[in-house]
Formats: structure tokens, C-alpha cells, sequence
């Protein structure tokens, strides 16, 4: 499971012109699973983005995590971050959990998100998206649960 996670003073995302989603300061999280991907990815991703300390603090230190911070976190999925590009030009999504999978363990990630200390917004699932941000920093940092347990 990957997360590409930004700092933001500000996101948001449309569907049909519709906004079904903002956030002003905090995380947004682009979330991309994979087909060996589960709870335990979910819930090891789920602690490191609410413990991640990436908002300054009185001197200017990365030192505070969302909550600390009084920040939201705004959740995209994004299947995208399992592309292959090393062969062609194309690339392939082999790599990518089938939307079955994908759908439920997105599910249960915001479902577990949503019970954590912060306000939970979302894009939706599978559906043509904009989404329109204000990147705080910049501070962009990729998380992936494939590291902690070896696999590849």
C-alpha cells in the first residue's frame, strides 16, 4: 500500500463540478493499494499518517503531526501509484489491486481514519476526479507498507 502524502493549506475535490470534499491546512493522501495489500497495511499506514510530524512547530521544527497541528486530512484514492513505467511507454497497472479489492480496503482505511482525531474527507472511488490544492512547503512524502514488512 502506498500513500503520497502533501502538506497542503488547502485541498479540495470535484466530481461533476460538484465538491465532495475540502480540507483547508492539513494532509491530503493520495491512496494507492496494491493486490498483495491488507488490513495490516492499512492500519500501519493509518498510524504513521495521524503520528507523521510534518507541520512545524513555535520554532519551526517539523515537530507537530496533523491533530497537533488542528489540521484535516483528505483521502484520494488513486490507483496510479502502482504504475509500472520500467518497460515501454506505457504504463502497465498489473501491480494494482482489481477495484473489488482496491474498494473494500479503501473502505476500511477511511472507515479506520474516520474514528482518529481528525476531521476525514474524501474523493470517491473510481470516479473521474479534480482535485485542486494549495501545497504547504512544498512537503510531499511518500509512505509505503511494502518497506516495513520487506515484500516487493
Amino acid at each position: 500500500m502506498r500513500l503520497l502524502i502533501q502538506r497542503v493549506k488547502e485541498a479540495s475535490v470535484r466530481v461533476n463540478d460538484s465538491t465532495i470534499g475540502s480540507i483547508r491546512k492539513g494532509l491530503l493522501a493520495f491512496v494507492g493499494i496494491s493486490r498483495i495489500d491488507a488490513t495490516l497495511d492499512a492500519d500501519y499506514l493509518l498510524d504513521k499518517l495521524f503520528g507523521l510530524r510534518v507541520f512545524p512547530d513555535d520554532e519551526g521544527k517539523m515537530n507537530r503531526n496533523v491533530h497537533q497541528a488542528g489540521g484535516a486530512v483528505l483521502l484520494v484514492s488513486q490507483f496510479t501509484l502502482y504504475a509500472d513505467c520500467r518497460h515501454g511507454r506505457r504504463p502497465s497497472f498489473d501491480n494494482a489491486a482489481p477495484a473489488g479489492q482496491a474498494v473494500a480496503l479503501y473502505n476500511y482505511f477511511v472507515e479506520s481514519a474516520r474514528r482518529g482525531p481528525v476531521l476525514v474527507e474524501t474523493g470517491l472511488f473510481q470516479a473521474q476526479m479534480d482535485v485542486a490544492l494549495i501545497n504547504d512547503g512544498p512537503v510531499t512524502i511518500l509512505l509505503e507498507s511494502e518497506t516495513r514488512s520487506g515484500r516487493n
